[in-house]
C-alpha cells in the first residue's frame, strides 16, 4: 500500500504525536518515513516577537537548532520502531508548499500530518496549513488531531 510516509513537524505534542502515529503506520506497512520541518525565512517586519531583536545570522542558528531538536525526536522515534528514516529541513514561508514540494521531490505516497483545530476568526487570520495541503496534496493526507 503506502511506502514512503512524509510526516512533517513543527515541534508541537500534538504535531509529535502526529509523526508517532505515522511511524506506526510506517512500521506496519514496512514503509519509511521522511520527516519534515519547515523554517520561515529571516523576516525584517515580522508578527513573532521573538524574531524582532534577532540578526540574521541569531535566527539562521536558532532556526538550524529547532530543526535538528524536532527532527531528532522524528528519527529516535523511528529507531526506536525500527523503521527506516531520513529527515530534512526546508526554509520557506510557505510552509503547505514546502510540504507538497517535498511529498513530490522524495515521492511520498502519503502524508501524516497534525491539525492544530483553529477555528473562527483565528483560523481566517492563521489559516490552516493541513487544510492547504489537504486541498492541494496529490497523494492522500492523513489528519492527526
Amino acid at each position: 500500500m503506502f511506502k514512503h510516509i512524509l510526516v512533517p513537524t513543527d515541534g508541537s505534542p500534538l504535531s509529535e504525536g502526529a509523526v508517532l502515529k505515522g511511524i506506526e503506520l510506517a512500521r506496519a506497512l514496512g514503509a519509511r518515513v521522511t520527516g519534515l520541518h519547515v523554517t520561515p525565512h529571516f523576516q525584517v517586519l515580522t508578527y513573532r516577537t521573538d524574531m524582532l531583536e534577532d540578526t540574521r545570522e541569531e535566527f539562521d542558528r536558532d532556526s538550524q537548532a529547532a530543526a535538528d531538536r524536532h527532527l531528532a525526536f522524528v528519527r529516535k522515534s523511528a529507531d526506536e520502531m525500527g523503521v527506516p528514516c531520513t529527515t530534512l529541513r526546508a526554509v520557506s514561508d510557505d510552509v503547505d508548499q514546502a510540504i507538497l514540494d517535498t511529498a513530490h521531490q522524495h515521492a511520498c505516497d502519503l502524508i501524516v500530518m497534525a491539525s492544530h483545530g483553529r477555528r473562527g476568526l483565528d483560523r481566517v487570520l492563521m489559516g490552516s496549513q493541513t487544510q492547504r495541503v489537504t486541498t492541494h496534496s496529490r497523494v492522500p493526507v492523513l489528519v492527526w488531531h
